[in-house]
């Protein structure tokens, strides 16, 4: 698709290309917490991500995955807690 921007330029929309994978940085802020927690996690082996080289990324999916899971696990642990025995 093209378009005009006020300039009179023409405006190209390319596809996006979609995000398969995240730097540390991005992971944490994605999952509001600090880089340092997540490092933590990484090095525990608790969070979903893979080394490339040097480089260490998160897979969007597997974070989706992973946060699910977690939410889920929180949820029955939370309502184990609170039923009266």
């Amino acid at each position: 698709m093209i378009g005009f921007n006020p300039k009179n330029t023409i405006i190209r929309n390319v596809p996006e290309t979609p995000c398969l994978a995240m730097r540390p940085r991005e992971a944490a802020k994605a999952l509001g917490i600090s880089e340092r927690l997540l490092w933590e996690h990484t090095e525990r082996g608790t969070i979903p991500h893979i080394r490339l080289g040097k480089a260490i990324l998160y897979p969007v999916d597997s974070l989706r995955g992973w946060l699910k899971k977690q939410a889920q696990s929180d949820l029955e642990q939370n309502n184990n807690e609170k039923k009266p025995e």
